[in-house]
């Protein structure tokens, strides 16, 4: 596929604003229309530029009142066991991203519960279950100041 032009980027930021524009709506948001613009979006899916479309929830809505950053060193660090350790995480609801990072600790994870109780359940009865856990170490979101979910759409790559 051909680099991104200015048009594809200001699809990408229109679609990340909201996924459920049509694609009239997005050629006329840009002055389009619309066959062009669903030609761009299927090329801009099918080269793995757009992943997916969701719906975002209100986690408070939803009942999940905290929100924890838990920083999870393991005792061994051999592929199979990082391996595991993923295949594992994959199977915690509460866990809602995973990242394999550098540092003091090797995964952070974002974990949601409806409350304390439901967190140090989580901890002691899941997280502290899985084979290889050495240490783990949680923060606790106080206040949200900045979300999101977007990728910055700039010129680039």
């Amino acid at each position: 596929m051909k680099p991104l032009d200015a048009t594809d980027r200001r699809i990408l930021a229109l679609l990340q604003e909201n996924a459920k524009y049509t694609n009239k709506e997005v050629a006329a948001r840009l002055g389009m229309s619309t066959t062009p613009v669903y030609e761009r979006i299927r090329r801009l899916e099918e080269h793995g530029y757009i992943t997916g479309y969701a719906a975002l929830l209100d986690k408070e809505k939803m009942g999940f009142h905290l929100v924890a950053y838990c920083n999870v060193q393991l005792k061994e660090h051999a592929q199979a066991f990082l391996q595991k350790f993923e295949d594992e995480v994959l199977h915690l609801g509460e866990v809602v991203e995973c990242y394999h990072i550098a540092g003091m600790f090797d995964y952070l994870l974002k974990v949601v519960a409806t409350d304390m109780k439901a967190y140090q359940d989580f901890i002691v009865n899941k997280l502290a279950a899985l084979d290889n856990i050495g240490n783990v170490q949680s923060s606790f979101v106080m206040t949200q100041v900045k979300w999101g979910v977007g990728v910055p759409v700039k010129a680039g790559k």
